[in-house]
């Protein structure tokens, strides 16, 4: 089976400015290996057959960095320099370099995690999933709802504004935090609608009832989101 890891790489960082003042998130350092090395090592490390990183913020010093690293042969790069197309737009701006996978890999630059991404592949693969999202029992403000019988996508919900989408019939709904790590069936991502700015999110959510989107739930791994200043500095100190 050829799988193709796609790295989101191509955020502002707003959230971790003034360290991206002069440089991408990516190539910001986290324990002695910048975000980006990390991201590369744990794909790699998984046996997928190459990496798609999307590039925006600084792309030249992002395309040099893609260069000098060890398996600068089997990453391509994704050029979102013109605008940002977000997580769903991006993927299928990128279709042409994984159309003849069959499956995506897709990880957040900006997640740190021991997460057993082999283990998800197999969960997806087992479970003759669509796409298998990587959840955790956390506290934040937007969740997955799954429905806890099927393990199917059935909505999402912001807890803080108190908006709710809702996308099949459940009874036992369960709030689920995404973990910015999901393996999607490239037949699934040919049907993206568009390359312009849109949400992987919404497009999950149009296509849960009447696709296998399941939960992953991995709450036995360590895991954070380094891509907020403070939060980063907190895991420093």
């Amino acid at each position: 089976m050829n799988i193709t890891g796609f790295l989101y790489a191509a955020g502002l960082g707003t959230r971790l400015y003034p360290l991206t003042a002069t440089k991408p998130k990516a190539l910001v350092r986290f324990n002695g290996k910048t975000l980006l090395d990390n991201a590369l090592d744990k794909l790699f490390g998984c046996g997928v057959s190459n990496v798609i990183v999307n590039v925006h913020h600084f792309p030249d010093m992002m395309v040099e960095a893609l260069r000098q690293h060890p398996f600068a042969d089997r990453i391509l790069v994704s050029d979102e320099r013109a605008y940002l197309r977000d997580t769903a737009g991006g993927l299928k701006f990128a279709e042409h370099l994984w159309q003849k996978s069959d499956l995506l890999l897709l990880y957040n630059v900006d997640i740190v995690s021991n997460i057993d991404l082999n283990n998800l592949i197999s969960s997806h693969i087992q479970n003759k999933a669509d796409a298998t999202l990587a959840v955790r029992h956390r506290q934040t403000q937007r969740y997955f709802l799954f429905d806890r019988e099927s393990g199917k996508l059935c909505g999402w919900r912001n807890v803080k504004s108190g908006e709710e989408i809702l996308t099949g019939t459940s009874d036992d709904a369960e709030e689920l935090a995404f973990s910015g790590i999901h393996v999607m069936n490239t037949e699934l991502a040919h049907s993206i609608p568009t390359v312009e700015k849109s949400s992987v999110t919404g497009f999950y959510l149009s296509m849960s009832e009447n696709h296998r989107i399941l939960a992953h739930v991995h709450d036995g791994d360590e895991w954070c989101d380094v891509g907020k200043y403070d939060q980063f500095r907190n895991l420093l100190s």
